[in-house]
């Protein structure tokens, strides 16, 4: 009877779960894969520069009087030649008076002089001292005029005013500031790079240059010039670009990044999260008919949640990025559906790499530091 019974629980346990998997045998692991994919990525170099105007100057005068009226506001945009001061001209304008009757008079007095020289009834000596006197008269008449000129004070060049200095009935003298005048329509930008990457600068390279008034904005600019010396205790050169200022965004005197391009090449990626760090050594787990595999990889540099793949991995393999503290080699797994990550698509910031659809080089050469990654993934799974 009581064998009877332990046969019957037995046959009931065997049947506990009808159609499931045996007892001890685990279902495939939940995971996210991605695809490894070569992309092309470049190395960035970034430096940091300060804008100056294409232009600029401080209006003075030339000479020694009273301002009689100022012709231009605070922040105004002049045309070369435009009069900006009027100085007091009160004695200048009667001296011009003086020195053009003068003019007029021994223009009349030698004209007649060679009239009568053709009728030979004056001697030749006459006639010069005639001339001499005219051409004294015509000097100072235009010493005068000039005298007169240096009242107006004029823009030198087009271009953007600063705040006058001045008002009127305020006395200058020469060297006085009365305001400052820049040409903005072009911006040079000014920087530095290590002598290390001077092979790559050359007149009409192209760069981007980013300002933090403008954070969605990128500026073009042109290399124009790159320093005869190189500064022997920072061992960098300056180098100056000029930026087209549409709009007149930029000011003199604003700090701009701006990036060069050293290097563009193809790199097969992956998301940092299937790298599994152990010591030196790194690992990825691939995905193949549904079977995990462990592949010790090499890898190079790193980008905003992306690591490029020198060895170990070959274009359209898949792997693990999320679930890796689940599997083992051999474990059978079943891909979770999840949005497919989106590559970072602008620069990046000082020294880093960034990207061309994908990924790209480190600081100024130096290489990014290892992360562990063997860790709680976050993301499609719970």
């Amino acid at each position: 009877m009581l064998s009877a019974m332990v046969l019957l629980t037995a046959g009931c346990a065997e049947d506990a779960s009808p159609g499931g998997a045996p007892r001890g045998e685990r279902g495939p692991t939940l995971v996210v894969t991605e695809t490894a994919q070569p992309r092309m990525i470049r190395s960035e170099i970034e430096a940091i520069g300060t804008a100056r105007a294409n232009e600029s100057v401080t209006i003075t005068a030339k000479v020694t009087d009273t301002v009689n009226q100022v012709r231009f506001d605070d922040g105004g945009y002049v045309e070369a030649g435009d009069v900006l001061i009027e100085l007091t001209n009160r004695e200048e304008t009667a001296l011009l008076a003086e020195a053009q009757a003068n003019v007029e008079d021994t223009r009349t007095q030698l004209e007649r002089l060679e009239n009568l020289l053709a009728q030979r009834t004056v001697p030749v000596s006459q006639v010069d001292e005639a001339r001499a006197r005219f051409n004294a008269a015509e000097a100072r008449y235009q010493s005068v005029l000039a005298r007169l000129a240096d009242r107006l004070i004029r823009a030198p060049f087009s271009g953007v005013l600063g705040f006058r200095q001045v008002s009127a009935g305020t006395l200058v003298t020469p060297g006085t500031a009365i305001t400052t005048l820049d040409d903005v329509s072009v911006i040079k930008l000014d920087f530095s790079l290590p002598e290390t990457y001077l092979s790559l600068l050359h007149p009409g390279l192209s760069l981007a240059a980013h300002s933090v008034a403008y954070p969605e904005r990128t500026f073009d600019a042109t290399v124009r010039t790159v320093d005869s010396r190189v500064d022997p205790v920072t061992r960098t050169a300056t180098v100056r670009a000029h930026i087209d200022n549409d709009g007149l965004l930029l000011r003199p005197g604003m700090l701009l990044t701006v990036r060069l391009v050293a290097e563009e090449r193809q790199a097969l990626m992956v998301p940092e999260d299937a790298l599994v760090q152990r010591g030196d050594q790194a690992y990825v787990y691939t995905v193949e008919e549904g079977v995990a595999d462990m592949r010790e990889v090499s890898h190079g540099d790193r980008y905003q949640g992306w690591v490029e793949i020198t060895h170990g991995l070959t274009p359209g393999e898949t792997v693990i990025t999320e679930g890796v503290i689940k599997v083992r080699p051999g474990s059978r797994v079943r891909t979770a559906d999840a949005v497919s990550r989106v590559f970072p698509g602008k620069p990046s910031l000082v020294g880093r790499p960034s990207l061309v659809g994908a990924v790209s080089i480190p600081r100024l050469g130096v290489p990014p530091e290892d992360r562990g990654l063997e860790t709680a993934p976050t993301g499609a799974l719970g």
